[in-house]
């Protein structure tokens, strides 16, 4: 068979915000189970080439592409480019997400664009890149993950616009998987605090002390890790053909006993 041949074989997979984190971990995951691989990034410029340098030691086509995922016309060209490039796509984990810098019970602190601005990147965008996708993960039979979070689940110390945008994440997976049935199944992973830079940012000089008692109050006795949440997304993709519409928590047991 030819070169050009086997590489039309190989699955595709697209993954928003991906520079680095749970995406970065995801697009690894799925280079390793033998997937060309598109990134997406709006900022990160240099997380993304060296994440796309990774990728690329592991064989496959990949590239890389910048946009943000809350403007329509560049999701569109995104999306254009993917094609183009494989001719097909297997996969989207829809990763791309912000947060709000506003503590949880500061009420009258909320800043309205702020708030905007994180739905307009973690639903809006979401749902903008999964439509702009549905025509090639239609023709595949293909498999949506969307990263929602424990908190939009149940509540806690995060930010109001986060909390609430997840929520949305996880009413959409639902939705969604209905919409785009039977060819599209689309599940959710909802991860517990992860250990990494995103709560470095969030705890501040807090992060080892909240870090570690969320660590003992945990069954697992640990802190989930990007790639604890990569090969579940993996697994949602690649084992359980007859799944749709689930939000999977990842957080070693802890919401599920405290």
């Amino acid at each position: 068979m030819a070169a050009s041949e086997m590489a039309a074989d190989r699955p595709a997979a697209l993954v928003t915000g991906s520079a680095s984190g749970i995406g970065r971990a995801a697009a690894l995951r799925l280079a390793r189970a033998g997937y060309d691989v598109a990134i997406n990034y709006r900022r990160s410029e240099d997380g993304a080439q060296r994440t796309l340098a990774d990728l690329s030691a592991l064989g496959g086509r990949v590239i890389a592409l910048r946009g943000d995922v809350s403007d329509d016309a560049a999701v569109a060209a995104m999306v254009t480019a993917v094609g183009d490039a494989y001719g097909r796509l297997d996969v989207l984990v829809n990763n791309a997400g912000m947060t709000s810098g506003t503590p949880a019970d500061d009420l009258d602190g909320v800043d309205l664009a702020e708030w905007d601005r994180v739905f307009a990147v973690n639903v809006r965008g979401l749902f903008q890149v999964t439509r702009a996708c549905a025509g090639l993960l239609r023709h595949s039979g293909g498999s949506v993950v969307n990263v929602a979070s424990i908190a939009g689940l149940r509540p806690g110390p995060q930010p109001l616009a986060y909390a609430a945008s997840k929520a949305a994440v996880v009413s959409l997976t639902r939705t969604l998987s209905r919409v785009l049935a039977p060819e599209v199944r689309i599940n959710a992973v909802a991860p517990g605090w992860i250990a990494g830079e995103w709560m470095q940012r969030t705890l501040g000089e807090n992060y080892d002390r909240l870090m570690e008692r969320r660590a003992t109050w945990t069954p697992m006795k640990r802190n989930v890790t990007a790639d604890d949440v990569a090969e579940t997304i993996y697994s949602l993709i690649a084992a359980n053909p007859f799944v749709t519409g689930e939000t999977i928590v990842i957080d070693g047991g802890y919401a599920a006993t405290t």
